[in-house]
């Protein structure tokens, strides 16, 4: 055996490099996608190559009419990004909430932590698609708003937070 045959690498299994490439495409242009929405679509559909992925959400409930609204104390109610709330971080999809980034780790933030812009502080799971909830801005983790492993909305806030 040569010096050349003990330093050769393996063939690689390009089959499934370009598979992980075209989810990677599929992953990056949906979050770019949705991201651009001014709300949550009911459905969306990608093609890259042969491989197309559809995703279906069901249409949040209508908001119900004053006529049907419990009264609620207005002091026990918190408006977003109110002066008692603070500042969110909203989820960038429907889904499933994950504080942690696997079962049995740590949450990536807690109360009081200081997070810094674009620091990833949570996961929105969607059809198997795991979306990065990141931090706007820098600043202090004032809430926790959901609990892990929760369905969430578009748009709902998952955190609160006092930037800097």
């Amino acid at each position: 055996m040569t010096a050349l045959d003990e330093n050769a690498v393996a063939p690689r299994d390009t089959g499934h490099e370009d598979y992980l490439r075209v989810l990677e495409a599929i992953q990056t242009g949906a979050l770019q996608l949705l991201a651009g929405f001014p709300q949550q679509p009911s459905a969306l559909r990608f093609q890259v190559g042969e491989v197309t992925v559809e995703a279906e959400w069901q249409a949040t409930a209508p908001a119900p009419t004053p006529a049907t609204t419990a009264a609620v104390p207005v002091e026990s109610v918190a408006a977003p990004d109110s002066p008692a709330l603070g500042a969110v971080v909203r989820a960038p999809s429907v889904g499933v909430f994950y504080r942690c980034p696997e079962p049995g780790a740590d949450p990536f933030v807690e109360v009081g932590d200081r997070v810094q812009a674009g620091q990833q502080i949570a996961i929105v799971e969607a059809m198997k698609l795991m979306i990065p909830v990141t931090a706007q801005t820098g600043g202090v983790v004032t809430g926790i708003l959901k609990e892990d492993n929760e369905p969430v909305q578009f748009d709902e806030p998952l955190f609160s937070y006092s930037p800097e």
